[in-house]
């Protein structure tokens, strides 16, 4: 009888830290989740704003978004920085660029979900890697479910400017430092050694939100996930 009391006391004892293990795993990520929502649905004041004659792009596949700015135009030639011969395809016809900030070990080395390792996505959410940026050149763009047109004044389209040119990592020259691989998406794109680091709360999606703050457009309070942000565009 005694060992049967004993061996249950320590079933309970056992099932007791099990309980409490998966309370202290379980509850952060239940209390991230619940911010992330309650955040994303509190607005940012959108900025009024008269003359707004130079069209932008919020573009997203999903999971990760990008803000797609004309090539050039009177206010900045980024094809005299982000060149196109950075680019595989080598295209001078493209009429937009658009820009997506994260971590550098997720943007080259898990093309697919699929190639997502352990320590690339442990490293991300820690922010023990470094970042990068992605462009990405666009022949043309049209509004849809995933692809919304933002029109911006003179002003804050050089806020944005400003914003971006913010987290390249330049050299002792001035230039974006070009990232030499392998792993692009297409040939349309490329990568740039960049400021910062990517983190749990602190994401791809965390900086277009910021972008969208900077030039007084719909944004939310943060979030992490870009459904936070694009529910501000197509919630009635």
């Amino acid at each position: 009888m005694n060992n049967k009391i004993a061996l249950s006391m320590t079933i309970k004892r056992v099932l007791k830290i099990i309980a409490i293990s998966a309370t202290v795993l379980i509850l952060p990520v239940i209390i991230y989740f619940l911010f992330a929502v309650v955040f994303s649905v509190i607005p940012i004041k959108e900025e009024k704003a008269y003359e707004k004659d130079i069209n932008i792009f919020l573009i997203s596949n999903g999971v990760h978004s990008d803000l797609a700015l004309p090539v050039r135009n009177e206010i900045k030639d980024w094809s005299s920085e982000i060149k196109f011969n950075h680019s595989k395809g080598n295209d001078s016809s493209y009429k937009y660029l658009a820009f997506g900030w994260g971590d550098k070990g997720f943007y080259l080395e898990t093309p697919t979900w699929a190639d997502l390792k352990f320590h690339t996505a442990f490293n991300a959410v820690f922010g023990l890697s470094s970042s990068a940026v992605h462009t990405t050149f666009i022949y043309d763009l049209s509004e849809g479910q995933d692809c919304v047109n933002l029109n911006l004044n003179r002003e804050q389209y050089q806020r944005l400017v400003s914003f971006i040119e913010s987290k390249f990592e330049f050299d002792e020259k001035r230039h974006v430092q070009q990232i030499i691989t392998n792993a692009n998406y297409g040939l349309s794109d490329a990568f740039y050694e960049a400021k910062g680091r990517y983190n749990l709360f602190y994401t791809c999606n965390t900086w277009i939100n910021s972008g969208l703050k900077v030039c007084g457009q719909k944004a939310c309070l943060w979030t992490p996930f870009v459904q936070g942000i694009f529910w501000h565009y197509r919630k009635k």
